[in-house]
């Protein structure tokens, strides 16, 4: 994954800054520790920081950048085929069977989304309008396992594939997609340069020694809706510049 210039465009994120700031945390504009990058452009992709931390049982994944987070999204096509995502994510190294997947399926990575062409998040009712299936335009979260596959792309990374017939261990909120993908509910909090989200986890400790980047892209359902899937098309922004993971947590 490399970083790349003009790949998105500024969308109508209706309703994106859902929650506020004051829902976050304190401190949450407080950009120390962690990854520190160089600002480019003032973007909504554009990270300037990325961190994560730890109180008790909740891990908070923290992101700021250039501009004014989760104010762009992608445009709707009307379609699941060919549509587009837009993402903050966070890659660690925690292994994918502390969240429920199999152990070592991938790079397990945290990460908040919008995508108006349809709604992963069955359990949940983000705009509260009593239907649990038209919300994927509002900025949630996800727990994904990513891979690389150069069928999208050489070096590209893709949310890895669950090929038919197989029954790989799934975590109780995996969404239902073929996709090795988590919807947890954990609701992201966004206000003006900062986007958190905070995640409790059964067992902190597996957190205390991960390594961690923070990354902006843009991603894409396959137009013929096979595998591979959902692809990392475009990279808008890598925290350490080359996805080495370098972030140590509460540092």
């Amino acid at each position: 994954m490399t970083r790349k210039s003009n790949l998105y465009h500024a969308g109508a994120c209706l309703a994106a800054l859902l929650g506020g700031s004051a829902a976050l945390a304190d401190g949450a504009h407080d950009h120390t520790g962690g990854i520190t990058a160089t600002a480019g452009d003032r973007a909504p992709f554009d990270i300037v920081h990325a961190r994560i931390t730890t109180e008790g049982r909740v891990a908070t994944f923290h992101m700021a950048v250039s501009g004014a987070a989760g104010e762009s999204c992608p445009a709707a096509i009307g379609a699941l085929a060919g549509s587009q995502v837009f993402a903050y994510v966070w890659p660690t190294t925690l292994d994918s069977a502390t969240v429920g997947f199999e152990p070592g399926a991938g790079i397990l990575a945290m990460v908040a989304t919008a995508h108006p062409d349809f709604d992963d998040t069955p359990l949940y009712d983000e705009n509260r309008d009593g239907d649990r299936g038209n919300d994927g335009d509002l900025w949630h979260s996800h727990w994904v396992v990513l891979g690389q596959d150069d069928a999208c792309g050489a070096g590209a990374l893709k949310v890895i594939d669950i090929p038919e017939g197989s029954t790989p261990r799934l975590p109780a909120t995996w969404p239902g997609l073929p996709l090795l993908i988590d919807s947890p509910g954990w609701q992201p909090m966004l206000d003006a340069e900062t986007i958190e989200i905070a995640v409790a986890f059964d067992d902190i400790g597996a957190v205390g020694t991960v390594g961690f980047d923070g990354v902006t892209a843009g991603l894409r359902v396959n137009a013929d809706v096979h595998a591979p899937l959902l692809c990392v098309t475009d990279v808008f922004d890598v925290a350490s510049g080359d996805l080495s993971l370098p972030g140590k947590v509460n540092q």
